[in-house]
């Protein structure tokens, strides 16, 4: 079963309820896509600023490319 470390650094984003929203966007798309996953080892994903804009959906469109693409 995969695991996943979730980082937002607070130069990133210096509120912390800016750096908690975008680390539970991260948490929640790779629990919602955890099968999808199960091949590739454990990884971290790193939030940048544009995830402050971002819905989950866009977020999950986004790791399952990164994966297809880690896949390759």
């Amino acid at each position: 079963m995969p695991r996943v470390g979730v980082v937002a650094s607070k130069r990133t984003f210096r509120r912390a309820v800016d750096r908690a929203r975008a680390k539970r966007l991260l948490r929640e798309a790779f629990r919602m896509n955890r099968g999808c996953l199960a091949e590739h080892p454990d990884c971290v994903l790193v939030a940048r600023r544009a995830i402050l804009g971002a819905k989950r959906g866009d977020v999950e469109r986004d790791l399952l490319s990164v994966a297809r693409r880690c896949r390759a």
